[in-house]
């Protein structure tokens, strides 16, 4: 393909997917008890999760490096011709993007080549960003096609997610603009989606209607025409395959994914994350 589609770790989506459309990821970290590792090379979610639940010392992130984003880049464009599209974390909630366009600025004559996009979104919203360029990258697209299939794709996209508890933004300082909902938070299952930064969309009072209350999203999004849906979810099995059985019902069509979210975004939102959404599927072909 004349453009590789490079991504950093949270879009979350489904390995086997990741490896099939060719998407080249660059890494975030984990900091945690003097301990740092990639994100890449942690496998075991139930273990991360697990100890999660009951740290005193919560875990930090941090962004890739500008050397990280170069040791991706610089073989991607070794041939001279190939154009790099590389799609990344909201920038309203880390500094990936701005790692990458730093990295872009150091490769001379190379960096006219390299087109960086914020997906202003995370996890299933940034993934199905992804999937838009890679296909548009599959069907012959150069650099400027790709990044313009990019950003029509994210307009379309809606996401959003319930969680069990607010703490976990709060601790982690992503709260955003749910930072209003603190005082009564301990009773409340918050409803938030990203747009570029957190931000809360309602409140509901039982993990039940979180979820009823995302199918009729999903069923909003099937009659908007967004047929191309997924589902993600952190440590709740159970519930995201329930949901995926109602989005079946809904589309009558399999979902993009259904994955679980890992250990960065997951730090700050904490296990029990129910997430859904999509775009058309047109996008994606």
């Amino acid at each position: 393909m004349p453009v590789a589609i490079v991504s950093d770790t949270c879009h979350y989506l489904d390995r086997q997917q990741v490896v099939e459309q060719g998407i080249h990821e660059v890494s975030l970290y984990v900091h945690w008890g003097g301990e740092t590792q990639r994100e890449s090379e942690m496998r075991d979610y139930d273990a991360y999760y697990a100890r999660l639940r009951t740290a005193e010392e919560m875990p930090t992130t941090s962004q890739p490096s500008i050397g990280d984003f170069l040791a991706v880049y610089e073989p991607l464009l070794r041939d001279g011709e190939t154009e790099v599209v590389s799609i990344h974390l909201a920038g309203g909630m880390s500094g990936t993007v701005s790692a990458a366009e730093q990295a872009r600025e150091q490769l001379g004559p190379h960096a006219a080549r390299v087109h960086v996009v914020d997906s202003r979104s995370a996890c299933g919203g940034q993934g199905l960003v992804v999937l838009a360029a890679a296909a548009a990258a599959r069907a012959g697209g150069d650099g400027r096609a790709v990044v313009d299939r990019a950003l029509r794709a994210r307009n379309e996209l809606k996401m959003w997610f319930a969680i069990d508890t607010l703490e976990y933004l709060r601790r982690g300082g992503r709260i955003g603009g749910a930072q209003a909902w603190l005082g009564g938070a301990l009773k409340i299952k918050p409803i938030l989606t990203v747009e570029s930064e957190i931000t809360p969309i309602e409140r509901v009072r039982t993990s039940r209607r979180a979820l009823e209350r995302l199918v009729d999203l999903l069923r909003e999004r099937a009659q908007a025409g967004a047929d191309a849906w997924m589902v993600q979810h952190i440590q709740a099995p159970e519930q995201a395959d329930a949901l995926a059985a109602r989005g079946r019902e809904i589309f009558g069509c399999e979902p993009v994914t259904v994955s679980e979210i890992g250990p960065v975004i997951g730090a700050h939102v904490g296990p029990g994350l129910l997430g859904v959404g999509g775009l058309p599927s047109s996008f994606l072909r």
